[in-house]
């Protein structure tokens, strides 16, 4: 039971200091109610103007990062494309070698078969 007593005597504390503490904030408030009145909306008028001022900041911001992710998107573009050539450049130095390759078969492999035709030739017409 005296806990029960407690949070009522507790609660009644709290309201008698609500009601103390206002009543002192009337009593030793500085300004009247239209002075107070016009306080707020200057305050909220500064802070209008400062929001839009940081509104502006922010904007402007915004815009650096874009040019500036549209210059490192175009060097990367550029970067592509000389990746591109190099390695397009390669590849037809690669064909190309490639058919070297093929020619310098055929012709060892034309040979081959002109000597074993000249051979051939030989060796019957010796026999004969």
């Amino acid at each position: 039971m005296s806990d029960n007593e407690n949070g009522v005597s507790g609660f009644g504390w709290f309201l008698a200091g609500l009601g103390v503490g206002a009543l002192v904030g009337v009593l030793y408030a500085p300004k009247a109610g239209r002075e107070t009145r016009e306080d707020i909306v200057a305050s909220a008028q500064e802070a209008k103007e400062r929001a839009a001022v940081l509104a502006q900041e922010a904007k402007e911001r915004a815009a650096a990062y874009a040019e500036q992710g549209k210059q490192q998107v175009g060097e990367y573009v550029d970067k592509g494309k000389q990746y591109y050539d190099r390695g397009r450049t390669q590849w037809t130095e690669y064909v190309e070698k490639g058919k070297g390759l093929v020619q310098e078969q055929q012709d060892k492999v034309s040979a081959a078969i002109d000597a074993g035709k000249e051979a051939y030739t030989t060796t019957t017409t010796d026999h004969v």
